[in-house]
């Protein structure tokens, strides 16, 4: 008697026969095939588009890493670059990047002071990954922010403790642009909290003054309020006064980033129901109390996303500070291929510059992501 036959005299319900398991539906295999080879049209879309990115990530690393010549004879003071025009095309020269790389970092400053703008940067760093630690997010976060700017005007400028004097048209290269981009998003941010919160006011003459503030900064580009720092205010000055030049960019990045923020700070404000609101008056606290601890904390965790992509649009807005003569670190790349020796090779540059704006405004984004997660978390319970 079969197996089959068996089982089915002894229980009475007969064995039902074996089939072949059901197909993935979750996993990266279930999501190729619904998305990458859903059809015959999709699978060849797939299939053309991987063959591209195969043929064209195996030139990129021919040309980057294969083929490239990394360093090149100096003679006399002068680089040659009979090597690297040969194989132009074919390969990178990365040797620009060898020998311009601190112009590159720190523009003009004194060769022999490089170490104090390379310890500005590592000093911003810090900062940012103390800043984004929740441990330190009560008032014990400003001295740390104290202390580490002073260090950083102290290192930049120098005249004290035996370190020389390096004034600011020296300056140039990644300080200034982590200079501009944290202190101008520094100080917008408050900024633009108190502008979102007089635009929703009820006394007609702030909220007025507030509206035209933001429609006027918003109605014209950056370029504009940097050229009326530089050229148009010091017009208005007193004979003899005179506001340092990088002072008077990170103003108008200061006003310009402000009045963007506030309008997203004002979204978010926007979006609270007015539940919170009633709530907190029937608590008896008073609008700043209100706004402090219950009305902001809210609205600011729900704009994180816009509020993070206004940073990091910022951050690569700094490099216009050179209509006005400022050497930020695209300016600084861009002027280190100006040599005839290296003229020819900017992309080697514009690569490396871009892969320094990728590292940081990647970390935002990685980071905003994350915080957005542990914030929220209590709303997925």
């Amino acid at each position: 008697m079969s197996e089959i036959t068996l089982n089915t005299a002894v229980s009475g319900v007969p064995e039902a026969p074996s089939r072949t398991a059901p197909v993935r539906t979750t996993g990266a295999v279930a999501w190729a095939r619904q998305n990458l080879f859903g059809s015959w049209w999709s699978t060849a879309v797939t299939l053309a588009l991987a063959y591209l990115i195969v043929r064209w990530t195996i030139g990129f690393v021919e040309w980057a890493f294969l083929n490239a010549i990394w360093e090149v004879p100096v003679v006399n003071g002068q680089a040659q670059t009979q090597a690297c025009r040969e194989i132009k095309g074919i390969g990178a020269c990365w040797a620009v990047i060898t020998e311009k790389h601190r112009f590159i970092l720190f523009g003009t400053y004194p060769f022999e002071e490089h170490w104090r703008p390379a310890l500005v940067c590592l000093l911003f760093v810090g900062l940012y990954v103390v800043s984004a630690m929740r441990r330190f997010w009560n008032w014990t976060l400003v001295p740390i922010w104290a202390v580490t700017l002073t260090l950083i005007g102290v290192l930049m400028w120098g005249g004290v403790f035996g370190l020389s004097y390096v004034p600011q048209e020296r300056w140039g290269g990644l300080p200034i642009t982590l200079i501009l981009s944290t202190f101008g998003l520094a100080f917008a941010f408050p900024l633009a909290i108190l502008v979102a919160l007089g635009r929703r006011s009820k006394l007609p003459a702030i909220k007025m003054l507030c509206v035209l503030y933001v429609e006027l900064i918003r109605g014209v580009p950056l370029i504009s309020l940097l050229f009326m720092a530089s050229v148009m205010f010091p017009l208005f000055l007193p004979e003899g006064m005179n506001i340092d030049k990088l002072l008077r960019a990170q103003v108008a990045i200061t006003l310009f980033a402000g009045a963007y923020l506030a309008e997203v700070v004002r979204g978010g404000l926007q979006a609270l129901s007015r539940g919170q609101y009633e709530a907190a008056d029937a608590l008896g606290l008073s609008y700043w109390q209100k706004t402090g601890l219950i009305i902001l904390p809210q609205a600011l965790r729900m704009v994180i996303p816009p509020l993070v992509n206004t940073f990091i649009g910022f951050f690569k807005d700094t490099s216009l500070v050179l209509i006005i003569g400022i050497f930020d670190l695209l300016t600084a790349g861009k002027t280190a291929i100006v040599e005839p020796a290296w003229q020819g090779f900017g992309i080697e540059v514009y690569i490396t510059v871009g892969v320094i704006y990728l590292v940081f405004c990647f970390a935002m984004s990685r980071y905003s992501q994350d915080l957005e997660r542990d914030l929220n978390r209590h709303r997925r319970r």
